[in-house]
């Protein structure tokens, strides 16, 4: 049953209640039957399946597999366990640093919960008692007051003034005013969440009346279980960068085995007939290839690059929950806002004013509000239109508490929603003053004159014309519109009642709206540039809606938009369609949030959502970047959202976007330079087993991946961001990590690298023996490992534009220069302290022996810097 179309006495009816409520042995019967009023809680993941779950990396099951050969090899060969323990080490640092980043257990429930009161007032046997909110069953009565959480969903039987905040669960900025009418459909399929207003729900809030209410629903079946369902529906997302490491991961793998199987039968078929030895060695050889391929530090580098990202994202006010999510803000293609407090400031406030004394015009209106200052005056607490209302009259320096001090309130007639009208009697100096404000249209219609140039004139109809015709002007533009009038009393009346709402002399109106925050039109500008497409998803009307996208440029026209009731009859593919054309959405339900983000994933685009109230729950879980607001935002919100706003500013967005950017293109050029690195050693084992001879072990590639590659590696990922950062497209979802010639950079780099260290080594055998041969050479093998560490940390300086020359740039990276210089220091320290010299199986080597190694790495800079010239001259042709 659709309880807002019906008779509060066939709802009683069908509810097998009344207004004296159920008898309590009725209600103890039902709880049994029904359940209790509460959600449901969520399975939560244990910590041995998160441990699982990041060992499954096909990186990580390489780099086991690889230690489990090493093993059994260096238990026959009766050697130290070296080579295991140091990968068993990168095994466990890259675990625990996942661990450390996964997501708190869900809370969405718990806050949800949170949410629901845990008393209510109820009518049980005729009296009213107060009992335990998840004890409350269907039909029974609840008696609400201001203050009051509304416990479940109910139908409203009794009204008097209530008005219930829901703006957690439609996006409705005002508070609605509550009816006990039946609503009519008119021509609508059915009647949105927010527009029923003989309805309340669990988690709104009763701000100001009182009334009564019978229960329709509990627990999961209430609206707010209905999103609590949906949280648990919704799928774990997978960023972008997650799906290309999984490819990379897949594809390194395979071509480790490839590589290793291929030298593996090589170096069988050289050694025929084989013995112990040889299968021994030309499996050794085969870890060295797989230690060589697998970039170790690779995980752990990007990890703590992302995690540096969430440090300087939350300087510019972006508090990242959920780590993977600094990536994929750097190519979001849509962002879908709430308007209330994102694109606005979330305040009622004066626009527009019409009157010919501005400060009696504001006067009557603090004076006929109920909303007070705060005690530093900075904005007032209250009803959010009367709030409004006192802080305009504040800024003409009217101070609400001292107009109450000064001219005491010594009657009232409350607002009433059938009068729009409310009116108070206050002593002004000895004077009986009357004030009321009003709907313009209504109050209009109680005014026989007019305060105009000074004077106190007669009403004539050339000026209601005027004053309709401004009323009409102020609404169009999606303006709340509000007017005053006043007249003098000869003494206090017998009965204070609408019947003193008459032969008032009309003061003036104003506009008011919830206005936008100054620095999203500029952020909105942003979005364009960098091909960001806004939208604005709404539960506010539609008027206010296309008022705010054209004020903001988010649609040039009223086609742009449409209403939520509106999606109800559009199937799935339909919507698809219809994402493509609407850029603002009002009067939305949870549900149809959800959907549009689902169409535009659909696409292809990569969407993040925004929100603060319940309602945004689902969609912000569904979309690819959640992001909850900081300030007005719910805990439930929160819970969900990979970003958190601390201002609860699209502007910030905006900037966490531009730094997602940027931290993409340092996680690139970091993944371009640990690729090629490991390529050149790759390539250099390749070429040695090929030639029979050893040029650099495993362990000395361990040493070289987890020590000199990640440390120049982080510090590329603190580049600051390039000039054209937000000119540009965002990248595609699908885009390869390779996109942008990084494969063919990579493959070119690494052959100049790995020649450079095959160099170093026949140059150390040159000066050790006098000539250059297919043999061993201890100064060889020291050489290539000084030069392979030196050619990787310059080839990382060389890394820090992928276009620029270094000479052209114009800033510095000084945590790039102190990672060079104090892995230099450690590469001496191993060359150079005894124990390490024996761990390595090195041999000293003299000053120019080390000078010569570094030279020749050295000259991968030229190289490079050249190459990025005949790139960009070919480019540009």
């Amino acid at each position: 049953m659709k309880y807002y179309l019906e008779t509060t006495e066939k709802v009683l009816i069908q509810m097998n209640s009344s207004k004296n409520g159920l008898k309590d042995k009725e209600a103890k019967r039902r709880l049994e039957f029904q359940g209790k009023n509460k959600l449901e809680d969520t399975k939560k993941e244990c910590l041995f399946k998160k441990i699982i779950n990041s060992i499954l990396d096909p990186m990580i099951i390489m780099l086991l597999i690889t230690a489990v050969i090493s093993a059994v090899i260096s238990a026959a060969r009766g050697e130290k366990f070296t080579d295991v323990f140091i990968i068993l080490f990168v095994v466990v640092i890259n675990t625990i640093m996942s661990l450390l980043q996964e997501s708190k257990a869900e809370k969405a429930i718990d806050s949800l919960k949170e949410m629901t009161a845990l008393k209510s007032k109820v009518i049980r046997d005729g009296k009213q008692v107060e009992v335990n909110s998840e004890d409350l069953v269907l039909g029974d009565i609840i008696v609400l007051e201001a203050g009051d959480l509304v416990p479940a969903d109910a139908r409203v039987i009794e009204s008097h003034s209530m008005k219930v905040d829901e703006a957690s669960l439609t996006g409705e900025s005002v508070p609605v005013e509550k009816l006990m009418n039946i609503l009519n459909l008119k021509s609508r399929k059915d009647i949105p969440l927010a527009d029923r207003q003989n309805m309340v729900y669990s988690g709104s809030t009763v701000t100001f009346g009182r009334g009564m209410a019978v229960v329709v629903a509990t627990g999961m079946n209430t609206e707010i279980g209905k999103i609590a369902k949906s949280l648990q529906d919704v799928e774990k997302k997978v960023t972008p960068l997650q799906r290309k490491m999984g490819e990379l991961s897949k594809t390194l793998t395979k071509v480790v085995l490839g590589i290793c199987l291929v030298v593996f039968v090589i170096n069988i078929a050289r050694n025929i007939p084989v013995d112990t030895n040889v299968l021994i060695t030309t499996a050794m050889t085969a870890i060295a290839l797989a230690v060589a391929a697998i970039p170790e530090g690779l995980p752990a580098v990007v990890t703590i690059i992302l995690s540096i990202g969430v440090t300087q994202m939350s300087r510019r006010k972006a508090l990242i929950r959920k780590l993977n999510a600094v990536e994929t803000l750097g190519c979001t293609q849509v962002i879908c806002s709430d308007k209330t407090g994102t694109l606005t400031k979330n305040k009622m406030t004066v626009e527009k004013e019409y009157s010919d004394d501005n400060e009696l015009l504001a006067k009557a209106f603090a004076l006929c509000s109920d909303s007070k200052m705060c005690v530093e005056d900075t904005h007032a607490v209250g009803e959010p239109t009367e709030n409004g209302l006192v802080e305009y009259a504040h800024k003409l320096g009217l101070s609400k508490d001292v107009l109450d001090v000064k001219y005491p309130r010594i009657g009232e007639v409350p607002f009433d929603s059938n009068r729009k009208m409310m009116t108070v009697i206050v002593n002004e100096d000895g004077r009986i003053i009357q004030y009321t404000k009003g709907a313009c249209e209504i109050l209009l219609n109680k005014c026989t004159k007019i305060y105009k140039n000074g004077r106190i004139k007669k009403l004539t109809e050339k000026d209601k014309e005027e004053i309709l015709r401004t009323n009409e002007e102020y609404a169009s533009n999606a303006l709340r519109v509000l007017s005053a009038g006043f007249r003098e009393l000869d003494k206090i009346p017998n009965k204070v009642n609408e019947s003193i709402e008459q032969d008032l002399v009309f003061i003036g109106l104003v506009g008011m709206m919830d206005p936008v925050r100054d620095e999203v039109k500029l952020a909105i500008e942003k979005c364009k540039r960098a091909s960001i497409r806004p939208i604005m998803i709404t539960g506010d009307q539609i008027t206010t809606a296309i008022a705010i996208g054209k004020k903001l440029k988010i649609i040039k026209s009223d086609e742009e938009a449409i209403l939520g009731q509106d999606l109800e009859e559009m199937s799935d593919e339909d919507l698809i369609e219809a994402v493509k054309k609407y850029s603002v959405y009002a009067r939305v339900q949870p549900e149809h949030k959800t959907r549009i983000v689902k169409a535009l994933k659909s696409l292809g685009y990569i969407t993040a959502m925004t929100g603060d109230g319940v309602n945004d729950a689902p969609s912000i879980k569904a979309s690819d970047v959640g992001i909850g607001m900081g300030i007005t935002g719910t805990n439930v919100t929160k819970n969900v959202s990979d970003v958190v706003l601390a201002d609860d500013n699209f502007a910030t967005i905006v900037n966490a976007v531009e730094e997602g950017r940027r931290i993409y293109d340092n996680v690139k050029k970091v993944l371009q330079f640990q690729l090629a690195t490991n390529m050149a050693e790759v390539l250099t084992i390749f070429a040695s087993s090929i030639l029979g001879i050893t040029v650099l072990s495993p362990v000395h590639l361990l040493w070289v991946n987890m020590i000199t590659d990640s440390a120049p590696g982080l510090s590329l990922g603190m580049e600051k961001a390039e000039g054209d950062i937000m000119r540009r497209k965002p990248r595609k979802a699908d885009e390869s990590i390779f996109a942008g010639g990084v494969r063919k950079a990579m493959f070119f780099q690494g052959s100049l690298m790995a020649i450079i260290v095959l160099t170093s080594f026949f140059v150390g055998q040159l000066i050790d023996t006098g000539h250059i041969g297919i043999f061993e050479n201890s100064i060889g093998v020291t050489m290539a490992f000084v030069t392979m560490n030196f050619v990787e940390m310059f080839h990382a300086v060389s890394m820090r534009s992928q276009k620029q020359l270094l000479c052209k740039l114009k800033s510095r990276n000084w945590y790039l220069i102190t990672s060079v210089i104090g892995t230099a220091i450690i590469t001496f320290a191993v060359l150079y302290i005894p124990a390490f010299v024996t761990l390595f199986g090195f041999t000293t080597i003299t000053i120019t022996e080390l000078v010569i190694a570094i030279a020749l790495a050295f000259l991968i800079i030229p190289m490079i810097e050249v190459s990025k010239v005949i790139k960009n001259k070919i480019k540009k042709k």
